[in-house]
């Protein structure tokens, strides 16, 4: 047998295990190899195709990290074994030294492209465990296996904060509340305004110190919203008994749940900055801007209007923005921004710069969702994925945020979701279009807008 032959062989051995114990006659070991090999990528292949998921649900549970960890370790190393013992069995006797040497060098070269995938999935699911433990903590409780059972929505309150180095604690600037029909993925988005001021409290220790609502020291002068967060976690009697970090979002979480009437069971907070490294860890987001929205701290440019592919700064300024503009207007470009990211998050983009994402995500993102209902939710965001995802803002005209009328959201909450399966589309009651300048008109309107047609 020639060398060539031989290297033939053993690369194939490889692609296709047994396939040299084939050529030289060892037919049931041969056999035995290749039925196995065929019988594992098979496996794989119909887990990546059909699982769906399912799959995505074990890859967000630590246990199942590890054993896809150890089990592509194992693979690599019963192939490395195929493909020396295979080289052993085809190599012919009479190589003199320095083509034995070769020979040699190319089966090693061989074994290290054989190695190197493998190393790479086992990486990936090691950052993979690494980002679902450092952002999820442990459940205190049991989870039941179908944790929607009697419990039609699930509402997450989501939260852009904006904690800049040359600005003393979290601003919440951006608040919505996702509700999310648990049968059908159908999801709503409530845009609350930073600026709601005189914001009835709770029952419990922050009612009794704003029987008024939400305000400064005496004279009691209004709060804002987004200022909640923070004094929760400068004054721990607030919310007595909850640790430093979940203060803000356990008070924030128990007003928006008052005042709107929906419970609030779980809240996502992303750092404005981080947002920013996590769209670019994506490759950009795509989306249709109606009007130019200046640029820069010094609003040194223009992002001009069309469906463009925006870099992670200039999506921070999409969402951020107010220059010839207002709050409202960019809640609404805000709301386009998460619908884009929601979509365009396909398993693919996500694969392909997954080692940035992860550092992008375990920098920029908190959250009290416990890692044990990670699979759960996996299945109901395929869900959403597919839904036409709608939002209503409650802002001006409807909405006054210098002096709200709470029991008003709180009849809209109600009204919008009893009929969200079946009511059309209207305009939205809240401001102008997404991406609209901040002159455009503005109109109080009666139910909910699809952002798939807002943000176009």
């Amino acid at each position: 047998m020639s060398v060539g032959t031989g290297l033939a062989l053993t690369l194939g051995s490889a692609a296709l295990w047994g396939l040299a114990h084939l050529w030289t006659g060892r037919r049931v070991t041969g056999a035995l190899l290749m039925g196995v090999y065929l019988s594992a990528v098979t496996a794989v292949v119909a887990a990546l195709f059909g699982a769906g998921a399912e799959l995505l649900s074990l890859i967000v549970q630590p246990g199942w990290l590890w054993a896809f960890t150890l089990g592509g370790i194992l693979f690599a190393a019963a192939t490395v074994a195929v493909v020396v013992r295979s080289y052993q069995l085809v190599r012919p006797e009479s190589l003199s030294g320095p083509a034995r040497y070769l020979s040699a060098l190319a089966v090693g070269l061989l074994c290290a492209l054989v190695i190197a995938p493998m190393a790479y999935a086992a990486r990936l699911a090691y950052l993979s465990r690494s980002v679902v433990t450092s952002v999820f903590g442990a459940s205190a409780t049991p989870i039941p296996v179908d944790p929607w059972r009697g419990r039609e929505r699930l509402n997450i309150l989501l939260i852009g904060a904006d904690a800049a180095a040359n600005r003393i604690g979290v601003r919440t600037d951006s608040m919505t509340v996702a509700s999310i029909d648990t049968r059908t993925g159908a999801t709503m988005l409530f845009g609350l305004p930073r600026n709601l001021e005189n914001v009835p409290m709770p029952p419990g220790p922050a009612h009794e110190r704003f029987p008024f609502g939400f305000g400064g020291e005496p004279p009691y002068t209004p709060g804002m919203l987004n200022e909640i967060f923070q004094y929760a976690e400068d004054y721990p009697a607030m919310v007595p008994g909850v640790p430093k970090g979940q203060r803000g979002p356990a008070l924030l979480k128990k007003t928006i749940s008052d005042f709107t009437g929906l419970d609030i069971s779980n809240y996502v907070m992303v750092d404005m900055y981080g947002f920013a490294k996590i769209i670019d860890a994506m490759g950009g987001v795509k989306v249709t801007i109606k009007a130019p929205i200046v640029y820069g701290r010094q609003n040194e440019g223009l992002i001009q209007p069309g469906t463009r592919r925006l870099s992670g700064e200039e999506a921070l300024w999409f969402g951020r923005a107010r220059t010839y503009s207002d709050d409202y207007v960019r809640m609404g470009r805000q709301k386009c921004l998460m619908n884009a990211i929601t979509k365009q998050a396909d398993p693919v983009t996500v694969l392909r710069s997954f080692e940035k994402l992860a550092d992008a995500t375990m920098n920029a993102v908190s959250t009290d969702i416990p890692r044990e209902l990670l699979p759960n939710l996996i299945e109901l965001s395929d869900k959403v994925k597919s839904s036409n995802i709608k939002s209503f803002q409650f802002v001006p005209p409807l909405i006054d945020t210098g002096n709200p009328d709470y029991g008003l959201i709180k009849h809209k909450v109600a009204a919008i979701l009893s009929r969200s399966d079946d009511a059309p589309s209207a305009p939205s009651g809240s401001s102008a279009p997404s991406g609209s300048s901040g002159n455009a008109q503005r109109h109080p309107g009666n139910g909910p807008t699809s952002l798939d047609t807002v943000c176009g």
